[in-house]
């Protein structure tokens, strides 16, 4: 599916009215679970916003070994360094069957040149991502394991509006963790034990609740 531009409904579902402006450049086109769509290296030259799905940002040494820049939803977009022309600085591939507003470059640096809010909203964006982008690299170099572990289960965790209690509402493994903290998968297994024996955290069906905030340091 490619070519069609997304449909009124698609749109309509994007909260963010700069992402919705965005799609509305672009043309259809799904993947399928466990696609890599956008290659680290790789020439860039198209931004993908999510309709439906869900994708893994991730970057790999020459042995295999991945480190998991984020993931991301409907109503995100990836792949906005397409707008300088150089390679892709990450890759990207789908967790599950995906459909996106592929934004080619060209129309995205007509939009920029024609609506100046347009303009300033990219602008805002890309940087609210530098930012995002220095924290991870602040934690990874000045927290230890234990640190970069708390760090990533509060910042994913969200209040229940059942009970109040902070989840995780995506189910995530400790390998996921592990890649996300740039870690081995034993120690942050040690790591969850430790802190499930401190009944800081449990888990039910891959469901992580925080009980109550973990130390900042172990």
């Amino acid at each position: 599916m490619m070519g069609e531009p997304p449909s009124a409904i698609q749109l309509a579902a994007i909260a963010d009215p700069f992402v919705r402006e965005l799609a509305s450049l672009g043309s259809l086109r799904a993947y399928p679970k466990n696609t890599v769509f956008i290659t680290e290296g790789d020439s860039s030259d198209s931004v993908f916003v999510i309709l439906s799905g869900k994708v893994k940002a991730f970057v790999s040494d020459s042995e295999g070994h991945e480190l998991i820049l984020n993931n991301q939803g409907p109503g995100d977009y990836v792949g906005e360094m397409a707008l300088d022309g150089k390679p892709r600085s990450a890759s990207v591939v789908t967790l599950e069957p995906s459909t996106f507003s592929v934004v080619q470059r060209e129309p995205l640096r007509d939009a920029i040149r024609q609506n100046p809010d347009f303009a300033l909203d990219m602008i805002g964006k890309v940087i609210e991502r530098a930012r995002e982008a220095t924290d991870n690299v602040k934690n990874l170099a000045l927290l230890d394991v234990y640190g970069r572990v708390a760090r990533l289960l509060l910042n994913m965790a969200v209040e229940s509006e059942a009970d109040g209690k902070l989840r995780i509402p995506d189910k995530i493994t400790q390998q996921e963790i592990a890649e996300r903290v740039g870690a081995s998968r034993d120690m942050v297994s040690r790591i969850f034990r430790d802190l499930t024996v401190g009944g800081y955290i449990s888990v039910e069906n891959r469901i992580i609740t925080i009980n109550k905030k973990p130390p900042a340091k172990w």
